[in-house]
Order: C-alpha cells, then structure tokens, then sequence
C-alpha cells in the first residue's frame, strides 16, 4: 500500500474512516528520517489492514504543533480515533514490525472501556 501524505485538509477524514493509521511525523531535511523512510515504506507494504502516513513538518506546521512534536521523526499510532503510542525516534526494520504487530494485538473494547472510566469520574 502506498505510503499517504496527509495535511490539514485529510488528517481528521483519514484518523476517522480508518481503524488502523500510523503516522510518521518527518522533515525534508532531516538524516534519521530520511534514514527511516524505507524501513516505513517497507512496512506499508507488509502490514494489511493498516494505513501508513506521512506527516511533513515543514509544511504542515500546525499539525505538528497540534501534537506537540518536538523531535523528529516522531511515529503515532491511532486504533478506533486513539493514540495508542507516541514516540520520537528512528527505528530498525524488526523493531518497527515488532511495533506494529504489538500495536495490533492491543485489546481495543478493554482501552475503550478505561477511557469511559477515566472520563466518568470527571
């Protein structure tokens, strides 16, 4: 599958239509992304199910301010319109899988009943 680059325009309509995104947060000018590029695109290709996107801080400054990413390249990854990992930093390939697949197990009806919790006690 196609690596998407998303902007202000597609972010919200992609984390929305779609169970499963990982986001990487990169600059042009950036040697560790350019370095990470393609382990990622590798695993867009492997991972079924899951939409991998780009995000370029250059030129989509707000949402990178929108989720305050200080140090690049930053992965975020969304399960049911969550944030279930948030990290800066390159990885290697197995560890990047590792991620993905970890991030596939997690028992999403279990994190959605915390966070009922957690805002019924509001």
């Amino acid at each position: 599958m196609a690596v998407l680059e998303l902007n202000e325009q597609n972010f919200e309509e992609t984390i929305l239509n779609n169970d499963f995104v990982v986001i990487d947060f990169w600059a042009p000018w950036c040697g560790p992304c350019r370095g990470f590029a393609p382990v990622y695109e590798a695993a867009s290709e492997k991972h079924e199910g899951v939409v991998f996107a780009k995000v370029n801080t250059e030129e989509q400054q707000a949402l990178a301010a929108h989720f305050q990413i200080r140090s690049i390249p930053t992965l975020v990854i969304f399960r049911e319109k969550v944030i279930i990992y948030a990290q800066p930093g390159a990885m290697p390939a197995n560890a990047f899988d590792d991620l993905v697949a970890r991030a596939k197990a997690i028992d999403m009806a279990q994190v959605h009943a915390e966070i009922a919790a957690e805002q019924g006690k509001d």
